[in-house]
């Protein structure tokens, strides 16, 4: 019999082996399986996302995931987890075409998380303090399996609409009941403080155009403004009106990246009245103004930001 580890590396050898032929070049690829998500990156670069809750694995390589004020190292038989929306940053190491990096992230469906806390009344509760919206962990072997089994479905696509629903519940379930469960079962139980702050980044990941009031999104989630604050930070690792600059910033630049728009038309779709001040923060946060960071992305043949990790 298999121990653990070796069980891992089996798994985990098949799932990069449908991968491969599935993902010939470079890129994120829109699976068949709904909100699965497979990545292959070749070169070394840091990419933005706006982040919806979800599980993602490596299958091969490492890469440094920036969430908010912490970097999160990881690599294969890990797994990242995801509770809330998340405007993030990432960074792949050391990545070639004779050995890419490889992963799958699957996002995860609120309404059968919120569900699925209300029928497991055998459950612990979850913590009363709010803890951070993401959380690292060793991939179990049930766990990997369970992705396995979705990978294995892109050579069957016939048998997705009836197969992927159950493996995506199973993977639900095994996160929840995992060592990272507690955090998603803090987030998905209503009345939690953490609940809170999971429905306050739901509506600004929805709103970031609109002008930003906290004491008004305090308000809306029942809390008081200075709580409010306090847990936000607790969770995401920002305060809210960073976390409100974050969203507009990664989506504008997007929109440069694909070619949609240029920096000052950006800038207003995203929300900002002053092009100037756009530029003043997409230098701070970015560490360059807007056209001279686009060269940089476009000569280190950077992927095209999106909404996943």
């Amino acid at each position: 019999m298999l121990d653990p580890h070796a069980e891992l590396l089996r798994i985990n050898a098949r799932i990069k082996e449908i991968l491969l032929r599935h993902m010939p070049d470079t890129g994120t690829y829109d699976s068949p399986v709904p909100g699965l998500v497979t990545r292959r990156l070749e070169t070394c670069h840091t990419t933005t996302c706006l982040g919806k809750p979800s599980a993602s694995i490596i299958v091969q390589g490492e890469k440094i995931a920036m969430l908010g004020d912490r970097e999160i190292h990881y690599g294969e038989g890990q797994c990242l987890v995801t509770g809330i929306d998340m405007p993030n940053a990432f960074r792949v190491l050391k990545a070639c075409r004779e050995h890419p990096f490889l992963a799958m992230s699957l996002e995860l469906d609120r309404s059968l998380t919120g569900q699925m806390v209300k029928d497991m009344a055998d459950a612990a509760p979850p913590p009363a303090r709010p803890d951070s919206g993401v959380s690292l962990g060793t991939s179990s072997p049930e766990l990997l399996d369970a992705f396995l089994r979705l990978a294995r479905l892109l050579d069957t696509p016939e048998r997705i609409p009836i197969l992927a629903p159950l493996v995506i519940r199973e993977i639900h379930y095994l996160l929840l009941i995992g060592p990272q469960g507690a955090g998603l079962r803090q987030l998905n139980t209503h009345g939690t403080q953490a609940n809170s702050i999971a429905r306050a980044t739901d509506w600004l990941r929805k709103n970031y155009r609109t002008p930003l009031l906290v004491s008004q999104l305090a308000r809306q989630v029942n809390m008081g403004t200075s709580t409010f604050h306090r847990h936000f930070k607790e969770v995401t690792g920002m305060s809210p009106l960073q976390y409100h600059k974050r969203l507009r910033l990664y989506e504008a630049q997007r929109l440069m990246l694909a070619g949609e728009m240029d920096a000052g038309s950006a800038g207003l779709a995203v929300g900002y009245e002053s092009t100037a001040q756009f530029n003043r923060d997409y230098k701070r946060l970015f560490g360059e103004p807007p056209l001279r960071d686009l060269k940089r992305m476009r000569r280190h043949d950077a992927c095209l930001p999106d909404n996943s990790h």
